[in-house]
C-alpha cells in the first residue's frame, strides 16, 4: 500500500512513517495511528507527493502543527502530509515584505520580525501553530489576526499544480479564509508588516507572552481554543458561568485557568474530549440558549 507515495518521499528525501502515532503530531497529544505520514520539504516534493496520491486514488490529510485539531482514537485511514520543520524557511523579500514557508512556526516568524524591526504580528506571539495553519483558520488573538498582515497565499492543489490568492480572494473572516472550504494546501505566505521600532516590538510580545502565560493552561496538552466565539458572547465566559471549570471526563478537562481551553490531564482519549464538549455545549445551550461551535478541527 501506498508504494508510489513512499517512492515519490524517498526519490525526494522527504521523511516518512508508515502507522505513525498522530499523538505525537498534535499538541493534544491525542489520536491514533495514521496508516502514512510523509514531510515534505520543498514545494517540488510536495507537488510530486501529491500527484503520487492521486495515482494511488488517497485524499491526503494536511496538517501542520497540529494546534488545533483533534484526531479521533481509532486513527486515520489515509495520508497525513505535516508541512512541518523541513519546510520552513523565512527570508525578507525587501520592502518590509517577509515570505514564509507554511511550515514555519509562528514563533519563529515573530523572532525574524524582531530581528528586522518588522511590527504588526506582535499578537501571534506564542500562538503554538505553523503559519499554514495560522492563515488557514485566520488564527488571531488580542486584537490582531492574520487577515491584518497576510499580503499573497501561495498554494498547491491535489494535482499538484501552484497558485496563489490576495487581497479578497482570500475570503477572511472569523476564524476562516478561503482554504477551509478548499483542498488546495497552503505552500508559503507573503507578510506584509511595517517598520517599527526593535524595541516596541520586543515590549509588546513579552506584554503578550507574558498575559498568555498568566490566564491560558499553557502548561497542559490543548487544541487552544476549544469553541468559537458566539456573536456578542464569550465561549470562556458562557462555559464559567455555567459551573463548568474544572468539568471533567475521563482524562480531558475544562480548564480551571481559563474555561475556553480543553485540557488533557493525562492520558485523555478524542472519545473523552467529544464527550466532554458535547457535555459543555448541552449544558450552555440549556442554561443560556447559547450555542458553542467548535473551533478545533475533529479529524
Amino acid at each position: 500500500m501506498y508504494e508510489k507515495i513512499i517512492k515519490a518521499a524517498t526519490d525526494n528525501g522527504c521523511n516518512y512513517v508508515e502507522n505513525a502515532d498522530m499523538a505525537k503530531y498534535t499538541t493534544f497529544k491525542i489520536g491514533g495511528p495514521a496508516n502514512l505520514l510523509v514531510e515534505p520539504n520543498s514545494v517540488d516534493a510536495l507537488s510530486e507527493i501529491l500527484k503520487a496520491c492521486k495515482a494511488e486514488g488517497v485524499k491526503p490529510i494536511v496538517l501542520g502543527n497540529g494546534s488545533n485539531v483533534l484526531v479521533q482514537d481509532k486513527g486515520i485511514d489515509s495520508v497525513v502530509i505535516v508541512m512541518g520543520d523541513a519546510f520552513s524557511k523565512i527570508e525578507y523579500a525587501g520592502n518590509d515584505l517577509v515570505k514564509v514557508q507554511a511550515g514555519a512556526k509562528l514563533i519563529s516568524l515573530c523572532r525574524f520580525c524582531l530581528e528586522y524591526s518588522l511590527g504588526g504580528l506582535e499578537f501571534a506571539t506564542g500562538i503554538p501553530g505553523t503559519v499554514g495553519g495560522a492563515v488557514f483558520m485566520n488564527a488571531g488573538a488580542y486584537g490582531g489576526e492574520m487577515k491584518d498582515v497576510v499580503w499573497v497565499v501561495n498554494h498547491m492543489d491535489l494535482d499538484g499544480n501552484k497558485g496563489s490568492f490576495q487581497g479578497s480572494q482570500l475570503d477572511f473572516s472569523y476564524r476562516h479564509s478561503a482554504y477551509v472550504d478548499s483542498d488546495l494546501i497552503i505552500t508559503s505566505v507573503i507578510f506584509h508588516l511595517e517598520q517599527d521600532n526593535a524595541e516596541g516590538i520586543k515590549n509588546s510580545m513579552d506584554d503578550v507572552q507574558a498575559r498568555r502565560k498568566a490566564k491560558q493552561p499553557l502548561e497542559y496538552p490543548s487544541a487552544g481554543s476549544t469553541f468559537k466565539r458566539p456573536e456578542g458572547y464569550f465561549a470562556a465566559a458562557l462555559i464559567d458561568e455555567c459551573g463548568l471549570k474544572g468539568y471533567t471526563v475521563g482524562g480531558a478537562q475544562v480548564s480551571e485557568k481559563h474555561a475556553g481551553f480543553v485540557i488533557n490531564v493525562g492520558n485523555a482519549t478524542s472519545a473523552d474530549v467529544l464527550q466532554l464538549m458535547s457535555d459543555v455545549q448541552k449544558k450552555v445551550k440549556d442554561e443560556k440558549g447559547v450555542d458553542l461551535e467548535p473551533e478545533v478541527r475533529i479529524i
